[in-house]
């Protein structure tokens, strides 16, 4: 039987339909406009769909309007873990509610809102060190994050039916900035979700592409790079770059033209060595190195499979970071090793976080 906890905002969306752009701060102001809760209406649409699926779910909820009123309305006996300090309620009640989830057992957190209550729900749920997944019944103006099913009615079928689950970017705006004509969109949280197709993707630009992804990796490695200049390292990190599309995108956001067969190693803004063999990427490497390479698509082999130059003995004096786009993933569905030293491939073995965006990670088994 599943236990599920909802929250609800119950004045998120509000200000859209008036023309704030948003609620933060602007609760009074969008009601002297005429605004009308949102939010309790689309708990009630996801709850109802939940039902219909899963009538024997148990559903853990706060008082009022941030859960009790909908589970109820959905034909529901909610348990109620606790109530809102006031009528105006807040983020802490928020928090407050996903603390107590936490505490009774539940297996997922149904949240009802936008990206600020999305922000803190996954930041609440990481401070817990809880291993709870999120998912989120889209009701706020701005919804940017990957957290959110595309409907109220979609976010109850997934609640009762996912059976695995991923890890997607949590991102919020700010608002007077919105309100301006401008987004700003900032990562905020990376949180655990159900696996399910009838999620959102993320609104920030470009996430979930191979491009965004190799903007990503690139952004890192020169912030790693200005990170340790800023510290008075005596060296910067040093990348293997395999070869492949997905990993030639990221040389190329690097600035430079790489051996599309071959493994070439970069070192703050420098190409050191192009097409590298095994004793060349080794005379290269420095106290602090990192492996990117991409699974062959079709067969899902990391290493052992036309990147035999990151020999054992690179891999052993380097961390490995795994690229891919989510379509290769989901045609491979597991990862490969056979580098020729077993020692090193039961290193590599076991659940790995491959890269599939700018911030997104999704966990892969390899074997």
């Amino acid at each position: 039987m599943r236990r599920i906890g909802v929250v609800v905002n119950p004045i998120a969306g509000m200000g859209g339909r008036v023309g704030l752009k948003g609620t933060d701060g602007k609760v009074e102001e969008a009601r002297e406009r005429g605004a009308d809760p949102r939010a309790p209406d689309r708990a009630r649409a996801a709850l109802a769909a939940l039902g219909e699926r899963a009538p024997d779910a148990e559903i853990v909820t706060y008082g009022g309007e941030m859960g009790e009123r909908a589970a109820e309305a959905a034909g529901f006996d909610p348990d109620i873990v606790g109530d809102p300090a006031s009528t105006e309620t807040s983020a802490g009640d928020t928090r407050d509610a996903v603390r107590a989830f936490a505490e009774a057992g539940v297996g997922l957190v149904l949240f009802v809102g936008g990206d600020g209550t999305a922000v803190d729900v996954a930041q609440t749920l990481a401070d817990l060190d809880a291993d709870v997944p999120m998912l989120g019944v889209p009701a706020g103006v701005k919804v940017y994050s990957a957290v959110f099913a595309v409907t109220p009615e979609a976010a109850g079928r997934v609640a009762a039916d996912f059976d695995r689950t991923e890890r997607r970017e949590v991102n919020d705006i700010d608002e007077s900035a919105y309100r301006e004509g401008e987004v700003r969109a900032e990562l905020k949280a990376l949180a655990t979700v159900p696996v399910a197709e009838d999620l959102q993707s993320s609104k920030q630009v470009g996430g979930g592409t191979v491009e965004s992804l190799a903007e990503g990796v690139a952004d890192d490695a020169r912030a790693e790079s200005e990170r340790q200049a800023g510290d008075g390292a005596s060296e910067r990190a040093t990348y293997v770059l395999g070869p492949g599309g997905t990993v030639g995108a990221i040389k190329e956001a690097l600035g430079f033209e790489g051996s599309p067969l071959g493994v070439d190693v970069w070192r703050d803004g420098e190409v050191l060595v192009r097409d590298a063999s095994a004793d060349e990427i080794l005379s290269h490497l420095g106290e602090r190195n990192v492996v990117v390479v991409s699974p062959i698509g079709g067969q899902g082999f990391v290493f052992g499979r036309g990147n035999d130059q990151i020999s054992p003995d690179v891999l052993g004096r380097s961390t490995v970071e795994v690229v891919a786009s989510k379509r290769k993933l989901d045609d491979i569905g597991v990862l490969r090793v056979d580098t020729g030293d077993e020692a090193v491939d039961e290193s590599l073995r076991g659940w790995r976080k491959v890269r599939v965006g700018r911030f997104e990670r999704r966990m892969m088994k390899v074997e």
